[in-house]
């Protein structure tokens, strides 16, 4: 049996409460959400931008991806969740530019999107990842 390893990285954010950025088991990674949390100075950025928001926050769940030991190509899921139905198009569009950026060959991970509330006043997007380690 594998052990449960937390997954740590400065090129991401901190977690600002009790868990862990990411967590592997095996090949199995799971990327805790994500925010437009610059990883350097811990701020918020780019209030109102949920294009740039959402950039960020793939910034910060590939970080943590590549500190498992995984690549980005090796996401299986991500699970965007989103304060307001109107912003999809535009988050959509910023998410489909960074993962054909970012996924080399012909299958792109599967993905879900949700409409909720979301811890900060100042966050329109957060994301979280499956990916599964090619060994």
């Amino acid at each position: 049996m594998s052990e449960k390893i937390a997954v740590r990285t400065t090129a991401a954010p901190a977690p600002a409460h009790t868990f862990s950025q990411g967590v592997r088991k095996g090949p199995f990674v799971q990327v805790s959400g994500q925010g437009p949390v610059d990883p350097v100075s811990n701020e918020y950025l780019y209030p109102g931008d949920v294009a740039a928001q959402t950039i960020r926050t793939l910034e910060n769940v590939k970080a943590i991806v590549e500190a498992s030991g995984a690549s980005f190509d090796d996401v299986v899921m991500l699970r965007v969740y989103l304060t307001k139905r109107e912003d999809f198009p535009i988050m959509n569009d910023a998410y489909g530019e960074f993962v054909n950026a970012h996924t080399t060959g012909d299958v792109l991970p599967s993905r879900t999107t949700v409409f909720t509330g979301l811890p900060r006043e100042e966050m329109l997007v957060e994301i979280d990842a499956v990916a599964i380690v090619s060994e």
